[in-house]
C-alpha cells in the first residue's frame, strides 16, 4: 500500500482529523481502570493482576513503534493506519472471547499484546507526515494528533461504564462490552485510513513549497549514538511513570483516598474523575505542547517535570483532607503527562531535524514501554502490600507518591544534561542521506 500523495489544493487542516480518528480510538487504553474491578470481581484477580492487559499494552506499543518505525516511514501513514486498525480491533475481539470463555490469559494476549501492537503504530502512524505538513508549528501539529490519545479515554470511560452497568459486570457482561468496542473502533478507525495524505513538497506556513530541511538531520541509527535521545529517553520515562502510575488505577484509588470520610465517592463519580483526568491530559497535549513553541522544548519539560513534583507531594501530604485539592493535583499532572507526549515529537525534530524523525520517535517509545511496566508496578504492588498489612486508605499511596517525586527529580536533572547535538553525527548531505537510507531500507 504506497503513501497517498495529495492533490493539488489539498488542505493540511485535513491531515490532523484523520490523525484524531485513530489516536481518539487507541486512547481508549486509558480508560482501562474502568474495566479493573469488575475483572477483579468476576475472575477474582489482585489489582497487580488486573492491571496486566495495560501494562503488556504499553510495552508492546513501545516496543512495535521502536521495530516499526522505519517501516511506518517507509510504507507510510496509510498502510500504518491499516495495520493498527487491525491490531487494535482484533485485541478486543479476542479479549471478548477470554472474557465469556474466563480464560484471563486470552484478555491478556488479545488486549495487550495484539491490541498493543495496535497501540504501537497506530501511535506513531501520523507523526513524521503532520511534521512534514506543519514545518512552521511542529508542536501544535503533534499536539492536535497526540491529544486524541489522551483523549480517548474521555469518550471511552463513561460509556465504557454505562456498557458494564447495561451488560452486567460478569463475564458475559464484560464480553459483551468488549466486542462493541471492537467493533466500533474499527469503523472510527477507518475514516483516518481514507483521508490521511502525504504533501507532494514540504509545505511552508500557508502551504506553499519550501527549501530542503536545513539545521540538524540525524538519522534513526545515528541518534541512539547520541546522549541526547538517552537523556530525553530518561527524561520521557520519568514523565511518564509518574503520570501513568495514576491514570492505570485512578477509579480505584480515589475511592480507596475517600472510602474513610463522610463523602465517599461512588463508582459513577470515579468514572466521571477518570474522564476528568483524561480531559486534562487531552487539554496538556494540544495546550502545553503549543506553549512549547513560544517557550522551548527544555523549560516546558522544566515545568512537566518540576511542578509534577510539587503536585505529587501535595497530594501526599494534604490528599485526603481535601477532595478538590486531590482532583486538581491529578489533573495537574496529567495534564503534564499529556503535554510530555505531544512534545517530545517537536523536541526530537529540535535535536535531530525531520530526516527520520518518525523512525527516531519510534525507538524513544521504548522509554514508554518502560515507564508502562514501572508506573502500575510500583503503584499496585505497593498498594497491595499496604492492604495485606491492614491498611487502608489514603495511606496505601504515600510511599509510591515519594517514589514519583525522585523519579520526577531524576528526569529534571537528565533535562537539564540536554545540548544540542555534535555534528559529527549529522548526516553530511543529501546525497549521503539518499545513500544512507537506501542502505536502511534494504537491510530492514
Amino acid at each position: 500500500m504506497s503513501p497517498p500523495v495529495a492533490p493539488p489544493g489539498w488542505s493540511r487542516w485535513l491531515v490532523p482529523p484523520a490523525a484524531l480518528s485513530v489516536h481518539l480510538s487507541i486512547g481508549q487504553a486509558y480508560a482501562w481502570s474502568v474495566f479493573k474491578p469488575p475483572l477483579e470481581s468476576a475472575l477474582g484477580l489482585s489489582g497487580t493482576q488486573s492491571a496486566l492487559p495495560f501494562q503488556l499494552g504499553i510495552v508492546m506499543l513501545g516496543l512495535s513503534a521502536a521495530f516499526g518505525g522505519t517501516l511506518v516511514e517507509r510504507k507510510g501513514p496509510r498502510w500504518a493506519m491499516t495495520v493498527a486498525l487491525i491490531c487494535f480491533s482484533s485485541g478486543f475481539l479476542l479479549s471478548a472471547l477470554g472474557a465469556s470463555l474466563d480464560q484471563y490469559w486470552l484478555i491478556v494476549f488479545g488486549y495487550g499484546f495484539v491490541g498493543g501492537i495496535g497501540l504501537g503504530i497506530g501511535y506513531i502512524s501520523p507523526v513524521s507526515t503532520l511534521i512534514k505538513w506543519f514545518p512552521d508549528r511542529p508542536g501544535m501539529a503533534t499536539g492536535i494528533a497526540i491529544m486524541g490519545f489522551g483523549g480517548g479515554a474521555l469518550i471511552a470511560s463513561p460509556w465504557s461504564a454505562q456498557m458494564l452497568e447495561s451488560f452486567g459486570g460478569d463475564s458475559s457482561g464484560i464480553a459483551l462490552a468488549f466486542l462493541v468496542h471492537g467493533l466500533s473502533y474499527a469503523v472510527f478507525m477507518l475514516l483516518g485510513v481514507l483521508l490521511v495524505r502525504v504533501p507532494r513538497h514540504a509545505p511552508g506556513a500557508r502551504g506553499t513549497a519550501r527549501q530542503a530541511p536545513t539545521g540538524p538531520q540525524v538519522s534513526a541509527n545515528q541518534a541512539l549514538r547520541t546522549p541526547q535521545f538517552w537523556c530525553l529517553w530518561i527524561v520521557l520515562c520519568m514523565n511518564v511513570t509518574a503520570g501513568i502510575g495514576i491514570l492505570e488505577k485512578a477509579a480505584p484509588m480515589i475511592t480507596d483516598f475517600f472510602a474513610d470520610t463522610s463523602t465517599p465517592v461512588s463508582v459513577t463519580a470515579a468514572a466521571g474523575f477518570v474522564a476528568l483526568l483524561s480531559a486534562a491530559n487531552m487539554a496538556g497535549r494540544i495546550g502545553w505542547s503549543s506553549t512549547s513553541d513560544l517557550i522551548g522544548r527544555k523549560n516546558i519539560y522544566r515545568v512537566y517535570l518540576g511542578v509534577g513534583a510539587l503536585m505529587y507531594a501535595l497530594i501526599a501530604l494534604l490528599g485526603d483532607s481535601s477532595k478538590p485539592l486531590f482532583v486538581l493535583c491529578a489533573l495537574v499532572i496529567l495534564s503534564f503527562y499529556g503535554g510530555g507526549f505531544a512534545t517530545v515529537p517537536a523536541y526530537l525534530k529540535d535535536l535531530f531535524g525531520t530526516y527520520q524523525v518518525g523512525a527516531i520517535h519510534g525507538r524513544l517509545l521504548t522509554a514508554w514501554s518502560t515507564a508502562g511496566v514501572l508506573g502500575p508496578l510500583i503503584v499496585n504492588w505497593i498498594a497491595d502490600r499496604q492492604e495485606e498489612a491492614g491498611r487502608h486508605g489514603a495511606s496505601l499511596y504515600g510511599l509510591s507518591f515519594v517514589i514519583m517525586i525522585g523519579l520526577l527529580v531524576v528526569g529534571f536533572v537528565a533535562n537539564e544534561l540536554i545540548r544540542p547535538v555534535d555534528p559529527r553525527h549529522h548526516v553530511p548531505a543529501p546525497k549521503e542521506a539518499a545513500r544512507v537510507e537506501r542502505q536502511q531500507s534494504e537491510s530492514a
